[in-house]
């Protein structure tokens, strides 16, 4: 019997990253230090082409969980390591393969160090050889084998396996800078701020409460969503944002068919003011072309219009049913559908303007003064940590 004592982590998107690629496997490398800080016997080595975890006797697969949560890894492989001796790598390649079940069987060889004295194939058909004349129940098979027997031949050692699984794919979380992520508690906003983790963007919430009329409910809902994401960042800020005054005033001063609209200029005004505030380059949010009034391409523009700061919405041009399905995924959806309603649900209207004029728009912000109200909101925000660790979040 042949124990697996590695697991080879494979970049993929990283490897086209040419003079920066460096940069991104070190940030990688901490990042998997971080979410492996609870295994306590393993090793983590790196390499230019891979990192490679030690397992040292501890199981694999509570490991091989956790990693896949990692973004910037493609795929991730289950490995026995070996000297480069060819009578070691066959007989180790004959071990292994007596443990897999099938009946037929491929042998795969990359030989990364070139001045391994055997070439690919030739060490391809010493394997399969050694394989086929000692299991004579395995066949060969190079199309479609039960078996896909992989041989790495690398500087440091020979690496051996049959078992990959596909890791989160992306960037290396911190990569791709900062972005101020508006976190509204429904299904939409936790998937797009995962797909900008996804991309290597950290992410700090932005998020706006109503009481009286949005219930304390709410923001245990978003602490509860933001703990399932800690799986991809384990600290992340959330900044709750009083918006009743603002509210108020948008309903006294306008029409409520362009109330939706206003409420969303206020919440890109404060989330920009904030982004400047905590080094975040951009602004991101789950809107989806077309999914509610204040998203078609005439609301967007109407609303985007009060800050230059970039606006990315990872799920633009994805259908709810998509959306669903990544949020099922990710462990969301059961949180984003408890009956606790944000403030744009709660002031929702009855026809709502899906065509709003940039002039009415205006004419309505002029009726009172919103910037005076901004600045109250933005001198009383009230921020927590959420971490992992916490069952209850440290108050700032």
């Amino acid at each position: 019997m042949i124990n697996y004592d590695h697991i080879m982590v494979r970049f993929g998107e990283l490897n086209t990253k040419g003079k920066n690629k460096k940069e991104f496997i070190r940030t990688l490398y901490l990042n998997i230090k971080n979410a492996l800080k609870d295994f306590a016997n393993l090793s983590i080595e790196m390499q230019y082409d891979h990192i490679y975890i030690g397992l040292n006797d501890s199981p694999y697969e509570p490991v091989l969980e956790r990693l896949q949560d990692v973004s910037g890894i493609y795929a991730l492989s289950l490995v026995y390591r070996c000297e480069k001796d060819v009578n070691i790598i066959k007989e180790s390649a004959l071990a292994l393969i007596k443990e897999e079940e099938g009946k037929t069987f491929k042998v795969k060889v990359k030989r990364g160090d070139k001045s391994f004295p055997l070439i690919s194939d030739e060490i391809t058909r010493i394997v399969a050889g050694h394989i086929l004349r000692n299991s004579p129940e395995l066949k060969v098979d190079v199309h479609n084998p039960d078996i896909l027997l992989s041989i790495e031949v690398r500087q440091e050692a020979a690496y051996i396996f049959t078992k990959t699984v596909l890791g989160a794919g992306g960037y290396p979380l911190g990569v791709g800078g900062k972005t101020m992520h508006m976190l509204s508690g429904g299904i939409d906003s936790p998937v797009a701020a995962y797909l900008m983790m996804k991309r290597g963007v950290s992410i700090e919430c932005i998020h706006f409460a109503s009481p009286p009329y949005t219930q304390a409910g709410v923001i245990y809902k978003l602490e509860d969503l933001l703990k399932v994401l800690n799986k991809y960042q384990s600290r992340i800020r959330l900044h709750i944002v009083p918006f009743t005054k603002i509210q108020e005033a948008i309903y006294d001063n306008a029409p409520e068919s362009y109330c939706i609209t206003l409420m969303r200029r206020m919440m890109f005004r404060l989330a920009d003011a904030l982004a400047k505030r905590r080094n975040c380059p951009v602004i991101s949010s789950g809107e989806s072309i077309g999914q509610v009034a204040s998203q078609t391409l005439q609301s967007m523009h109407v609303i985007n219009a009060v800050t230059n700061t970039p606006v990315i919405r990872p799920l633009a041009t994805t259908d709810k049913t998509e959306i669903i399905k990544i949020s099922r995924k990710i462990g969301t959806y059961d949180i984003s559908i408890r009956p606790y309603e944000d403030c744009c649900t709660i002031f929702t209207p009855k026809a709502p303007k899906t065509m709003p004029h940039m002039d009415e728009v205006e004419e309505f912000e002029k009726k009172f003064d919103y910037e005076t109200l901004i600045k109250e909101a933005l001198n009383n925000i009230e921020v927590k940590i959420i971490t992992p660790e916490e069952e209850k979040e440290e108050l700032l």
